[in-house]
């Protein structure tokens, strides 16, 4: 299972000879050149930032074998035209793409302002090792060998990373969405998250087009 980040939450992982692309969205500049390419795209919750329906629209129309997981709140305003290549997902749901056991988890995104309801968000753990939890902090409550881990957003604060981190106990820790961070706050964030930081496994930083595998 070989990964590459993307800018913001946008990760692919290829396996099998086949390409799953994780959160496509509208922060992430070459979203419509990963959808040319992508066998499966699964999206953790419908906020612009983690999925571009029109770009998704689009891909699907040009690629009839293009399929699509994601919570209720994504997949209905695709189902209308692509029926059942389109999939609703919750947690606890087991599936089996590109050769790996995919298992979802969680069911909110994270509390982002007073007042504003939490959307549905779940989180996907891949092959039994990679964790990406969309825009929640909430552990999966599994064994995780390689966490993607949100570090800025309006959302959350550093703190609360650490602490997630701590939950979940990972083996290796990758940050992700983090387009809303400066340079400065990319190098804040690598000092108090990274080796010799706050965090029990250190959070490690890639630039989008980095590939990286699962410790194990």
């Amino acid at each position: 299972m070989r990964l590459t980040k993307h800018a913001h939450a946008c990760v692919q992982v290829e396996h099998d000879g086949k390409r799953i692309v994780i959160d496509p969205g509208g922060f992430t500049p070459d979203t419509p050149m990963l959808l040319e390419a992508a066998d499966v795209v699964l999206v953790t919750h419908a906020h612009g930032d983690h999925v571009s329906l029109d770009a998704l629209a689009s891909a699907m129309s040009a690629r009839e074998h293009l399929t699509v997981y994601g919570p209720e709140s994504v997949a209905a305003s695709l189902r209308d035209e692509f029926g059942d290549r389109v999939h609703t997902v919750e947690a606890g749901d087991e599936l089996e793409i590109a050769g790996l056991t995919v298992s979802v988890h969680g069911s909110l995104h994270a509390a982002v302002l007073p007042g504003v309801p939490r959307v549905p968000n779940v989180g996907y753990l891949l092959g039994g090792q990679v964790y990406h939890p969309g825009d929640s902090l909430d552990p999966p409550g599994v064994e995780v060998d390689t966490l993607l881990v949100p570090i800025s957003g309006p959302w959350m604060k550093l703190a609360e990373v650490v602490e997630f981190v701590a939950a979940v106990n990972p083996q290796r820790a990758i940050a992700i969405h983090e387009a809303l961070l400066s340079r400065i706050g990319l190098e804040l964030a690598g000092r108090l998250l990274g080796e010799g930081g706050a965090c029990p496994v250190p959070v490690e930083q890639f630039t989008p087009g980095e590939e990286f595998w699962p410790s194990r």
